[in-house]
This record gives structure tokens, sequence and C-alpha cells, in this order.
């Protein structure tokens, strides 16, 4: 489904990541792990083509999408839900879903679709999103990734700052869409959340993959200490 091979990213001088290999099986979740400020964002971001890569690849359904702008990748089938809940905050809930189906051209039932795994936003439809709560304000951002039709969904710390009520509920949702038979990419600090979660993890240390594996691999002492404060 993605592939990413040896995958150096720089910002000017400074070289983020450094010959990142990632493999995502098609129906299959994987947590991206480690510490702040180690490259987790930069890998999601190059994978959507927000930054450029220095050199490597990322190999979407087979087909190299490495020089391809993020909205023809969207347009392919990547969904990117980037880290702060951005949405159109002067728009409504309801205009914010349909503002982004119309920019994909999908059926008009994506709306009730994302709307049905995140049934509290259905009373805030008239509701302007810059009103929303942060937790709100990521399950529209979701919802507004869902409508374009992914089948790679790609999620940056959906659960990073949020009340815990909603977290469970976006947690919810999560593995509900990884039942359903979608991929599903997602920066998580917590290895609670992986350890239910994942099929699969890779761990990132100063832009370098320094483990992965399996979920049963998860709870083994080496991944502790890689994600240790």
């Amino acid at each position: 489904m993605l592939t990413v091979e040896k995958l150096n990213v720089s910002y000017g001088r400074a070289q983020v990541l450094f010959d990142v290999d990632v493999e995502l099986q098609a129906g299959s979740l994987m947590c991206v792990m480690g510490r702040n400020g180690v490259g987790k964002t930069t890998l999601l971001n190059a994978v959507m083509g927000v930054v450029p890569t220095g050199s490597g690849r990322v190999l979407f359904e087979g087909r190299d999408v490495t020089k391809t702008p993020t909205h023809a990748r969207v347009k392919a089938g990547m969904g990117y839900v980037p880290q702060g809940h951005e949405t159109f905050g002067q728009l409504t809930v309801a205009e914010n879903l349909w503002v982004t189906l119309e920019a994909v051209g999908g059926p008009r039932t994506a709306v009730d679709e994302a709307l049905d795994l995140f049934p509290a936003l259905r009373k805030f439809l008239k509701r302007r999103a810059g009103f929303l709560s942060g937790g709100q304000a990521q399950q529209l951002a979701i919802a507004q990734a869902l409508v374009t039709g992914p089948k790679l969904l790609i999620l940056d710390e959906p659960t990073e700052g949020i009340q815990p009520s909603i977290i469970l509920e976006i947690e919810g949702a999560i593995a509900e869409l990884h039942r359903s038979g979608l991929a599903i990419l997602v920066v998580e600090q917590y290895l609670e959340f992986a350890l239910r979660l994942a099929d699969a993890f890779v761990v990132l240390d100063a832009g370098e993959v320094v483990h992965s594996g399996s979920r049963e691999e998860l709870g083994d002492d080496r991944v502790r200490r890689l994600l240790a404060v």
C-alpha cells in the first residue's frame, strides 16, 4: 500500500530524516513512534508531499508519487490530518465538510458516513468550526479527511491535547476504520494506544528508524527505553 524507501529530508542545511524505510500493508494500522523532535511529523509531511524530499522514494499502491503534488496524492487516495486539527474556522461544521467534498468531487453520501463515525458533530453542524472545542475540531478534521474517500488515512497525533472522553471516541473511530479495512498510518506518542490498535510500528530516533516490528514486540524493554522522555 505505502512504501517509503531510503527517504532523506532536510530543512536548509539541517538534515531531519536519514534513509528512512517504512512498509505499510493494505488494511493495516502502523504507529510511528518516538520522542519529540525526532522527525515523525516530517516523515508524514514528506509522504504527503508537504515538504520536498532530498532523496529516496515514496510509493503508493506501487506508483512512485515522490514528485507528485499534495492535491494529486489526495485524489489518488491519501487522506491527511496534520497536527493542530486544522479546519476552516469561519465556516460551519457542515460547510467544512461540503467544501472538502466538493473539492474532491466525492459522493454526497460521504458526508453522512463521516458523521455516522462522529455522531456528536451532528448537533454542531451550524456552529462555526472556530468555536469548537479542541476535541470537536479534531473529530471534524478527521471527518474532512474521510469525505475525500481515502484508501490510506494519515494521522499526526490525533489525541494530543484532547479531553479524555473525546480521546476514547476518536480511538474508537480509528479502531472502527481499521476494522473496515482502511489502511492507517498514525503518529502517536502513547505506547498504550499502539498496544491497543497497531498491527505494526516503527520507532524514530534522531531522524532514523531504530526499531520496527509487530504489535507483539511493542512491550519489550528496548521500545520502552526508546520512548522514554
